[in-house]
């Protein structure tokens, strides 16, 4: 399965609403390793979310994994995700981590190695990116750390530049 990555939002160093604000602790220990690991946590106790960590070693700082455009294996997506809808397939973390089987035990996985799971090359130009404030948070909230693809219909929630 694959998908291009059309929208993230970024909890840098020392961003109240990000995982590491507190400092390092046993659920959150992934999100503290080098460059682009993944970090996956549970939420909601319904979903698994996927982040790539964006800091050197010992910093806390991650990207969201919001949404990708599924591209690869879609009618393994939509067994997973129990849906025939294209565009919901992976369009909000929750569903783009079921729509790849990601979960905890992807956590602390090199996304820059070969593996289970990893970031690589984009197979075709990015359109133009706009950035919005993040979504479903409560601390920092007016920080314009939402990025996504311009005109995708896989992006999730407002695509306003609000």
């Amino acid at each position: 399965m694959s998908g291009r990555v059309v929208e993230t939002e970024a909890y840098p160093p020392g961003d109240a609403s990000g995982h590491a604000y507190r400092g390092r602790t046993a659920s959150n220990q992934t999100l503290f390793l080098d460059r682009g690991f993944a970090y996956v946590y549970f939420i909601y106790g319904t979903s698994y979310m996927l982040n790539v960590t964006a800091e050197e070693p010992g910093v806390g700082a991650g990207v969201l994994l919001r949404a990708i455009e599924p591209l690869q294996g879609i009618n393994l997506m939509k067994c997973f995700r129990k849906t025939d809808k294209l565009r919901d397939l992976a369009r909000g973390p929750g569903r783009l981590a079921a729509a790849l089987q990601i979960d905890k035990r992807l956590d602390g996985v090199d996304l820059c190695a070969e593996g289970p799971l990893w970031l690589g090359t984009a197979v075709r130009e990015t359109a133009h990116i706009l950035t919005t404030v993040r979504i479903g948070i409560t601390r920092e909230v007016r920080r314009r750390l939402r990025f996504f693809e311009a005109d995708s219909p896989f992006v999730s929630g407002r695509s306003t530049t609000a």
